[in-house]
């Protein structure tokens, strides 16, 4: 058996149909750059924006940002679904796996389901699923491999479900008796019905200045901060373009009296049933808050590895971090992002959990890591032996009787 026969076959999924295509594709060619090439053969597979799935070279182009040559392909479309009908046309695409006999697991390129007899397919002992926000992060693409039987990096479909929704999160939270800020959740159709009324109830409950977020989305896209109510309108219109339910949180700090604005922590949590914190790290937005343009665009942000807090201060954070991962019912990795009220009061609440928050090599995940004594290169595989270790109890668990 030669080396390559023995190194373990790893699937890095990229790209994507959500608003975090372009962050996925920065996360995931750091990942393929680090990867150990010692321990691994590695295989990159692209989603498009449009949903096509691709390999080999057309996944080298989508991560290099160039367009994919060909029609998109879905899955499940009549038109699509005859592999004569992909091999006439002579275009090649990756679609959701049908899960193998035996305990093996494999992709198969479309246009060799059973057109071409004795053909290769693509093999996988992992996936790495490098996919941000929607159909990527939000259990979606975790069923998917949930059903083709692939062991893959990250929380299962629950904790992947829950850590996308702000909304599910928070009760969530609230049931484990973490604190969390005041908030307010409502559906788009409520506010397209009786806008007056949605504006009533959040002004009944929370005062200004307000957080107004999409329920389902990550990196800060459709953030908005409300002053007061001409600005609540607006901000809750461009959250409710990009879900169909909206949170609306109560700023900590920045009203009188408060003394400025809160602190942003964030901790990473590496494991399984048995989690571990990193050390604790703070982000300065360059802006007013941290939001997408913030994280991606602008010049001015940074991140302070470790926070300047108390040793007691970073301890209950780090505990809480923890706790929030087993709250949603994490695994593999999640970033935990906590608000730290300025002031003397300096109350912390827990903000929200990232499930696979971004991944490249100066993200704040890999950083917080490595100032905890894991390498950038060891952090990616460690996150695929728990991966596997993860399938592995999958595969204890009988499903039918």
């Amino acid at each position: 058996m030669n080396d390559m026969a023995k190194k373990l076959r790893v699937g890095v999924l990229f790209g994507g149909r959500s608003g975090e295509h372009e962050v996925s594709l920065l996360s995931a060619a750091s990942v393929l750059k680090a990867i150990d090439p010692s321990k691994y053969e590695v295989i990159p597979i692209g989603i498009t924006k449009q949903g096509r799935w691709v390999a080999s070279a057309d996944a080298h182009r989508l991560l290099a940002g160039h367009p994919v040559s060909g029609r998109p392909l879905r899955a499940g479309d009549p038109q699509t679904t005859a592999p004569a009908a992909v091999l006439a046309k002579g275009e090649s695409v990756m679609v959701p796996p049908v899960p193998p006999e035996g305990r093996s697991a494999a992709l198969i390129p479309f246009e060799q389901q059973d057109a071409v007899p004795g053909a290769e397919v693509l093999n996988l002992d992992v996936i790495f699923p490098v996919l941000h926000g929607t159909y990527g992060e939000d259990g979606t693409i975790q069923g998917l491999l949930e059903l083709a039987g692939i062991a893959y990096v990250g929380s299962g479909v629950l904790g992947s479900a829950a850590g996308m929704d702000k909304d599910v999160m928070k009760r969530l939270f609230a049931a484990a008796k973490l604190p969390i800020v005041k908030h307010v959740a409502f559906l788009r159709r409520e506010w397209q019905q009786s806008p007056k009324k949605t504006i009533a109830k959040i002004e009944s409950a929370l005062k200004y200045p307000l957080f107004v977020k999409p329920a389902n989305l990550g990196s800060s896209v459709g953030i908005g901060k409300a002053r007061d109510r001409k600005e609540l309108g607006p901000a809750i219109k461009v959250a409710a373009g990009f879900d169909r339910k909206i949170v609306v949180e109560e700023a900590v700090g920045g009203r009188r009296g408060k003394g400025g604005k809160a602190r942003e922590l964030e901790v990473g949590v590496l494991g399984n049933d048995r989690p571990q914190a990193s050390v604790v790290g703070e982000i300065v937005p360059g802006k007013d808050f941290y939001d997408y343009e913030a994280k991606y665009l602008s010049e001015g942000s940074e991140g302070i590895i470790p926070a300047k807090i108390s040793k007691a201060l970073a301890k209950r954070v780090r505990e809480m971090a923890i706790a929030a991962f087993q709250a949603c019912d994490c695994s593999g990795l999640a970033r935990v992002d906590f608000l730290l009220e300025p002031g003397s009061t300096a109350r912390l609440y827990l903000n929200e959990i990232n499930t696979m928050p971004g991944f490249t090599s100066i993200s704040m995940y890999p950083k917080l890591w490595e100032a905890s004594g894991i390498a950038y290169r060891d952090l990616i595989s460690r996150l695929i032996e728990l991966a596997l270790e993860r399938q592995a109890e999958r595969d204890e668990t009988s499903f039918s009787r």
